[in-house]
């Protein structure tokens, strides 16, 4: 039995009886042999008398209100799913043990007639390199940090408390979010293992916030936050088939969040329905005075949050979409082009306009024509203009000053880090493939490109900044506007890595939407709306607006359950398909 298995089978046994004979329930929690080689271990068992499986935040509001659910026994029964496809997905790193105390108190205050909002009573899990002051880790997936303390929780959770929602643990990632190398293992880390999507496990469950879109995915928690720098909410969400909200740079907190690039990171959230994840978008927002970047959002933020903008299919006769064709659209495969084409012809249908004249200006210099690249300035011969000449000198820094607030730890600098994988290079991977561990082809290059900067913000460090945010933001804002009409918002194909990787140095949002799945690998792909700084509101207007449609049209290729396949396979590293 592996430890999380353990941990949860402990933290469920004697429990879990306990409600199961208070609620009638017939369901195994530990399944045999026989159910945990077959797909009949994965349908989702109800929650007693509530259908847990799909359930949106308000359903589980509704139930909690009318007293036929409890907190506790939401958290119960989260821990019997997880329990259920752990052992597949790897999407929780670590599970919170103060979980159940922290749901009893929200069970409590709802007794006294105490109602925080939306969130109050909700389990929720956050990527592990989102700090919690609390009894958990936080390490980015790596045991350098092992018993490190963190000064405080991350602001983003803080504020999740105070709404009430219930941290259920940590979710697994892409070691240190992806910044340690080039060619690796998507979702893999030496603590986490191998997160999967349960879509397929064999191919590539989207990085580096897979553990919280997995577990979203696959029924096994309501709502996640992760992190992104260049595609890590986005990529994650539209390849588990959830709504992912990647917000402006500067909307979300990233004090106490182990950092990439100050000019790039940003945190996310990630539910099953684009209310489910405003929510928790509502939730996490505002200023931060630990987080600079946040100050800007002083007379660009709505008083009252963004639910309110939540609209239905009815106002998409008001919309007008671009269409970047050239910029992203050419690189779609044919069966996702045909399904995405005709979810457009559905969203014109409704009486939105689509025109696909529109373009990112100059985006033949801002992103490769072939794959997601982002040094793809440095790979066209000019370093000056390339995203990851800035991230590689943000990163030595802003780690540097992220590690300077832990105690009970003597790693305070990338070279520390750097010495301990290759000291540790059977578990860490130091070394490239075939000294270090598979999962790391590359070894920890990127670590290693980071550190020949020394953090030095030079001549060449300088322009690549001004060039990269210059270059998208224009872009972005000049599709945005066509012919002297400001459109809706730019539609676009997320399963291409050049859609999100043009937003991340411009510092924009966008919002992905579940839209059809693969057929030869299951895998599912979405449609993303991609909009200027600061332009939440009008992402929660049309994501909501076109998943209405799609819920009303009888469109069923919206949000497919998983299915699991390759269920039985364990390839490490994953295919990158």
């Amino acid at each position: 039995m592996r430890p999380m298995r353990l941990l949860l089978a402990l933290a469920l046994g004697s429990v879990w009886e306990t409600w199961a004979q208070s609620i009638g329930t017939t369901t195994s929690l530990f399944p045999s042999q026989e159910n945990a080689n077959t797909p009949a271990l994965f349908p989702m068992p109800p929650c007693g008398q509530f259908n847990l499986e799909e359930a949106t935040i308000d359903q589980m509001q509704q139930a909690m209100s009318n007293g036929t659910l409890t907190s506790q026994q939401l958290v119960l029964c989260y821990m019997q799913r997880t329990y259920q496809t752990q052992e597949y997905i790897s999407s929780l790193l670590q599970l919170n043990p103060d979980v159940l105390s922290i749901a009893a108190n929200m069970d409590a205050e709802r007794k006294s007639s105490i109602f925080r909002g939306p969130l109050h009573g909700i389990p929720f899990t956050v990527k592990e390199n989102i700090a919690t002051k609390d009894n958990m880790e936080t390490t980015a997936g790596s045991w350098v940090l092992i018993g490190s303390i963190v000064p405080r929780d991350a602001h983003v959770v803080a504020r999740l408390r105070e709404a009430g929602a219930v941290l259920f643990g940590k979710a697994s990632l892409s070691e240190w979010a992806d910044m340690r190398s080039s060619n690796y293992s998507e979702g893999y880390s030496p603590r986490g293992g191998q997160a999967r999507s349960p879509y397929n496990l064999t191919v590539n469950p989207g990085g580096s916030s897979s553990g919280s879109a997995a577990a979203v995915g696959a029924n096994a928690i309501a709502f996640s936050l992760g992190t992104e720098t260049d595609g890590s909410v986005i990529n994650p969400a539209e390849r588990n088939a959830v709504v992912g909200f990647k917000p402006t740079v500067g909307l979300t907190s990233r004090a106490g969040v182990i950092p990439e690039s100050e000019h790039q990171d940003s945190v996310g959230t990630f539910g099953r329905t684009v209310r489910d994840a405003v929510y928790a978008l509502d939730a996490i927002y505002g200023i931060d005075p630990r987080d600079n970047y946040t100050l800007a959002q002083d007379s660009k933020t709505p008083n009252g949050g963004y639910m309110q903008y939540m609209t239905g299919k009815d106002d998409l006769k008001d919309a007008t979409f671009g269409l970047p064709w050239n910029s992203f659209w050419t690189f779609v495969d044919d069966e996702q082009k045909t399904i995405l084409l005709d979810l457009l012809a559905l969203i014109e249908s409704a009486g939105a306009t689509i025109i696909n004249e529109t373009e990112i200006t100059n985006y033949e210099k801002i992103v490769s024509p072939t794959v997601w690249n982002w040094d793809y300035g440095t790979t066209r011969g000019y370093p000056n203009e390339s995203e990851y000449t800035v991230v590689k000198v943000d990163f030595y820094n802003n780690i540097k000053t992220y590690l300077s607030e832990l105690e009970n730890t003597n790693v305070r600098s990338l070279e520390d880090i750097v010495q301990y994988n290759y000291d540790n290079d059977g578990s860490e991977g130091g070394n490239p493939w075939p000294l270090g561990i598979s999962a790391f082809y590359s070894g920890q290059d990127g670590f290693l490109a980071s550190l020949e900067t020394k953090g030095v913000k030079n001549e060449t460090y300088v322009q690549a900044l001004e060039f990269t945010q210059r270059s998208t933001r224009e872009g972005i804002d000049s599709a945005l506007n066509y012919k002297g009409q400001r459109l809706s918002g730019l539609l676009v194909p997320p399963d291409i890595g050049q859609t999100y990787q043009t937003a991340a140095p411009a510092g924009y949002p966008m919002v992905t939407l579940p839209a059809g799945v693969h057929s030869n690998t299951g895998m599912p792909f979405g449609l993303a709306i991609m909009q200027t700084a600061f332009g939440e509101a009008e992402l929660v207007k049309w994501a909501s607006a076109i998943e209405d449609l799609q819920l009303t049209s009888g469109n069923t290729i919206r949000r497919m359950l998983p299915r699991w396949h390759g269920y039985l396979e364990r390839n490490i590293p994953v295919l990158n398909v």
